[in-house]
């Protein structure tokens, strides 16, 4: 074999390989929980999102870089169910107690280039920056809320602080929830005397509503007292200015009639007033002379007695 057909076969040869490593390399495959990014000299030009076949130019031109588009977690916190080992993360809360916080972070690459290449352990960032947003809200928490009541605005508060964090660091990474698991007190005994003092704070509370309830019951019962002792009065007062009225109208029509006639007037007054005064008493009249006395009874069911001069009495 001559050395110009050994050339020959030597090119064909290198001809091959790189024919066979462009057709190798110029195209790959993107499942649809994937994606990629595409590197020219390794450069980032372009996020790929689409799935299916996809083509570039062969390496070492260009390259590419797959990611997976599943929801990631990161547990931050005690996640073994031993609160007294390593792995737990104390806090110190606004009014100076420790506490332990579980939290569950999910999130999801969004842009594969910034994650690669914007910093260098995006996940640590992520611990980080969760680390701080936790701290943080806990640090100005009391622990009656962040064990009771405040866990549900504890966690929007993470929430919120921790994808202002994330947005600034521009990594490629969107939060898409925050779980705050578990609020707990460092050990048992804490636990027992934070109990004891939850207990007592409770009965207080319950004292203090039962006083209320009493004291709103019996100031209702004042209010409805007063309010018909007014109601009496109003009634009292209404009808003592009617009886006046009445008073005044039938004085006015004896006054007429005093004025016609005076002297009968004045008696029948006289009589009518005996007669209330003294329903029971008897009423002698006498003649001028002395000498015949006449019973006249007031009631008319009794009977007129009529005594003579000799002492005797008879009937009428």
């Amino acid at each position: 074999m001559s050395i110009r057909r050994m050339y020959m076969w030597f090119a064909l040869g290198i001809g091959l390989i790189i024919l066979g490593l462009v057709a190798a390399t110029s195209w790959y495959t993107v499942d649809e929980s994937e994606q990629a990014v595409i590197l020219t000299f390794g450069q980032a030009d372009e996020d790929i999102t689409q799935p299916g076949l996809q083509f570039k130019l062969p390496w070492p031109i260009q390259t590419v870089e797959i990611l997976s588009k599943e929801t990631y977690s990161l547990d931050f916190g005690f996640s073994t169910g031993n609160k007294d080992n390593a792995d737990t993360v104390k806090m110190i809360t606004g009014d100076e107690n420790i506490v332990l916080a579980d939290l569950v972070v999910q999130w999801k690459i969004t842009e594969p280039a910034k994650y690669l290449y914007q910093s260098n352990e995006p996940k640590q960032i992520l611990y980080d920056a969760t680390s701080a947003s936790l701290r943080g809200i806990i640090g100005n928490s009391k622990i009656d809320d962040a064990l009771t009541s405040g866990k549900a605005e504890i966690e929007n508060e993470v929430r919120d602080q921790l994808i202002s964090l994330i947005n600034s660091y521009d990594i490629g990474i969107s939060i898409i929830d925050v779980k705050l698991q578990e609020v707990d007190l460092p050990n048992e005994d804490v636990r027992k005397a934070f109990t004891k003092v939850t207990d007592a704070r409770e009965t207080m509370n319950t004292k203090i509503n039962e006083a209320r309830k009493y004291e709103n019951q019996q100031m209702e019962e004042a209010l409805g007292e007063k309010d018909a002792i007014i109601s009496r009065a109003e009634g009292e007062k209404v009808e003592r200015i009617q009886k006046a009225i009445g008073d005044v109208a039938e004085f006015n029509a004896l006054y007429e009639e005093y004025i016609q006639a005076p002297s009968t007037t004045r008696q029948r007054l006289v009589l009518e007033t005996l007669e209330k005064v003294l329903p029971d008493a008897r009423v002698y009249i006498m003649n001028d002379d002395g000498n015949t006395v006449k019973y006249l009874p007031l009631d008319p069911k009794q009977t007129t007695r009529i005594q003579t001069e000799g002492g005797s009495e008879r009937e009428q």
